[in-house]
């Protein structure tokens, strides 16, 4: 697996997971919007989507030229978005599993909230990359 090290396969590999994120977080979000009632596999899905996440930053910080720097806006907003994702991921296992049918119809509004935050790093990272920066 010695490919792995090499520039491009991360680049592919870590895209490819920050995709699949973005694919199961918003399957799990879009779709408790429109049930607007959580459901459990809405909450598999944000866990899934939270996985591939992280998975994906590890791979990115493969790719970073300088050192994790929170001053840096793709960073924080990076960060922030995944600590967003855990919470949203907990609270939502919380809800499933308390049952508790009005907490479990107003979560997605929280579920929106969190996604669009996301968006900002997922996209800013895209355009980072496209510009040839690692984003640090």
């Amino acid at each position: 697996m010695a490919w792995l090290r090499e520039e491009p396969a991360i680049v592919i590999v870590s895209s490819t997971l920050i995709t699949l994120a973005l694919v199961f977080y918003s399957i799990g979000v879009w779709a408790e919007r429109l049930a607007r009632y959580l459901k459990p596999w809405h909450v598999v899905a944000f866990w899934m989507g939270l996985l591939f996440d992280i998975s994906g930053t590890l791979a990115m910080h493969a790719l970073a030229k300088g050192p994790f720097d929170l001053r840096d806006p793709h960073t924080l907003t990076g960060q922030l978005a995944l600590w967003l994702m855990l919470a949203h991921a907990a609270w939502a296992t919380r809800v499933a599993r308390r049952g508790n049918d009005k907490a479990r119809s107003g979560f997605h509004r929280y579920s929106l909230v969190v996604w669009a935050f996301w968006l900002i790093p997922y996209f800013g990272g895209m355009a980072l990359g496209m510009r040839g920066s690692s984003g640090q």
